[in-house]
């Protein structure tokens, strides 16, 4: 499978940049949608497994998390625990995945330190845009069981639109390449 995956980058780069740049993009939402479907198990599952864990949640994460904005019931570690696990397991995995195939890229290790702080940060904000997307199917009936999935999978476009460009054009730039040496974007 990777020497298949090899011949179509060449091909792709051999037509030109733009082209290379929208198989790049192309294989990115592949790989996107790989972690969509491990956030979106994993994001059930830990739900499911956490949802009567209510201890409260420390200081500046009660204020973001809070019932207002969750639904009553959902400003806590059981609650907010899974959309947060869920997204940083898959996220992790979409790096290291766009790093080896989508980019080829040999990018040090302090650009995955700050990718995780990066990630961090857009969990946090993802993850509060969850709790607001499940509360709402929340309050349809018809939604209810649905709602950490469409939660899960609205963070995930969301995620989608930050991380390719930041991975594409800052993180992983792509390796040199022994024929001319340049940098390849």
């Amino acid at each position: 499978m990777a020497n298949f995956l090899d011949k179509i980058d060449e091909k792709a780069a051999a037509k030109g940049v733009f082209v290379k740049f929208l198989w790049q993009f192309f294989k990115f939402i592949i790989v996107s949608c790989m972690a969509m479907i491990i956030q979106l198990i994993l994001v059930n599952v830990l739900y499911k497994a956490m949802k009567d864990w209510t201890p409260d949640l420390p200081g500046w994460l009660a204020k973001i998390f809070n019932e207002t904005t969750m639904g009553e019931g959902h400003s806590n570690w059981g609650y907010v625990l899974p959309f947060l696990l869920s997204n940083l397991i898959a996220n992790i995995y979409g790096y290291i995945q766009n790093k080896i195939t989508t980019f080829k890229s040999d990018s040090p290790w302090w650009c995955m330190a700050i990718y995780i702080v990066l990630l961090v940060a857009l969990i946090l904000f993802s993850t509060w845009l969850q709790g607001l997307v499940n509360n709402a199917c929340a309050k349809v009936d018809a939604l209810v069981k649905y709602g950490p999935t469409l939660a899960g999978a609205t963070a995930g476009v969301l995620q989608f639109a930050v991380l390719f460009p930041v991975e594409k054009f800052v993180l992983l730039r792509e390796r040199k390449t022994e024929s001319d040496g340049k940098l390849e974007i």
